[in-house]
């Protein structure tokens, strides 16, 4: 046979398995679509149809009729309280989405309003009245079920993970506390997206396991996590770039700052509920944020019954580090001494800055500096 007709049946033999590698990489699922299709589910071509329609779902998540009816009162004459409307709105993740979303335009600047304290103020009443008005609602008294249930747990875990965070960032000491409250309350919405588009696999194998194992199972049966998926659909609402970093990395064993105070929350709100949480997972998170030990277990007596009331930074603080070192050392009894002995200065060196504090916020003695400093949340 000549060697001619040889190369051409030997590439002709060759061609089809050429055919099939290449056909298996152009029918290979994305990530978004492996992400949208259901375990077991082999038609995946809709993938991202199905999660745009999950992100619309809870974007539109329904407000506690109870929620709802305060803010409306709130809102009813011109004398409302910034606080008063602040406080009601954070009661609940549906108002605090729609209202974050108003005050940034919905797809406006990233990061005009980095809380919703400030969105009180960026937004009218009318406004505010307004958002409540047309909100969709559940009772899970009224019109017990399903939906109300799961709303109520959402709701209830992210109330709970909002007052722990900001507890904890008391104890750290970390800054801008009013925009970690809303990525406490927003940091399990990206369950409610894979509850959308995997209501199987949301309702199957929960109990009896840590959130460790939780979102373990989602990365191996779905290969994506409900942070990221938060993550994804905050970043749509054009909500602050650190809130949907802190959401996104709140599972994190390495996450720092807000993130890690929400992971440490979680576990908090976790613990408190009866949930299965290992000691070693509340220490280990702990530590993160520089918090030993002895911080934690008061705060695990503490919560969630101990009925403190937030404190918000409202305005900006007037003090230097050093300055809000020193002050702290006033407001735990300390003299002048010790705290220069804690922090590495000269004790004329405390009294310099602490001259500076009482000038700065107009306070005629330490007591004075002290319950302004508590009052604006600087301290």
């Amino acid at each position: 046979m000549p060697m001619s007709s040889v190369a051409t049946k030997e590439r002709a033999s060759k061609s089809p398995k050429r055919r099939t590698r290449s056909s298996a990489v152009a029918n290979k699922p994305k990530a978004e679509d492996k992400a949208a299709a259901a375990p077991g589910d082999r038609r995946i071509g809709k993938g991202g149809h199905r999660l745009a329609a999950a992100f619309d779902a809870v974007s539109a998540l329904p407000a506690l009729a109870e929620s709802r009816r305060r803010l409306l009162a709130a809102t009813n004459g011109a004398a409302a309280s910034g606080d008063e409307l602040a406080n009601t709105i954070e009661s609940d993740a549906g108002l605090a989405i729609q209202v974050m979303r108003a005050a940034n335009n919905g797809g406006g600047p990233h990061g005009r309003t980095r809380g919703i304290r400030e969105a009180v103020d960026v937004l009218p009443l009318e406004r505010l009245r307004l958002i409540a008005e047309q909100m969709d609602t559940y009772d899970p008294f009224e019109r017990p079920g399903f939906l109300s249930q799961q709303h109520e747990r959402f709701r209830r875990h992210a109330v709970a993970t909002r007052y722990a965070a900001d507890r904890i960032a008391e104890l750290a000491r970390l800054t801008d506390r009013d925009e970690l409250a809303v990525a406490a309350l927003l940091h399990d919405v990206g369950r409610l997206v894979l509850a959308e588009l995997h209501s199987a696999f949301s309702d199957t194998g929960e109990r009896g396991a840590t959130p460790e194992e939780r979102i373990r199972r989602e990365r191996r049966e779905l290969g994506i996590d409900h942070a990221l998926v938060g993550a994804v659909l905050v970043r749509r609402w054009a909500l602050s770039a650190n809130v949907a970093t802190a959401i996104e990395r709140h599972h994190s064993p390495k996450a720092t700052g807000h993130a890690a105070a929400i992971r440490l929350a979680d576990l908090v709100v976790h613990y408190s509920s009866g949930d299965p949480v290992t000691p070693d997972s509340i220490i280990e998170a702990a530590a993160q944020l520089d918090l030993d030990r002895e911080a934690v277990i008061p705060m695990l007596y503490e919560f969630p019954h101990s009925g403190a009331e937030l404190r918000r930074n409202t305005d900006p603080c007037p003090l230097s580090d050093r300055e809000i070192d020193a002050l702290r050392g006033l407001a735990e009894g300390k003299v002048y001494k010790q705290i220069a002995q804690e922090l590495s200065l000269s004790v004329s060196t405390i009294r310099t800055h602490l001259h500076n504090v009482y000038r700065k916020i107009g306070a005629v003695d330490r007591a004075q500096a002290v319950l302004i400093a508590h009052e604006h949340g600087w301290i």
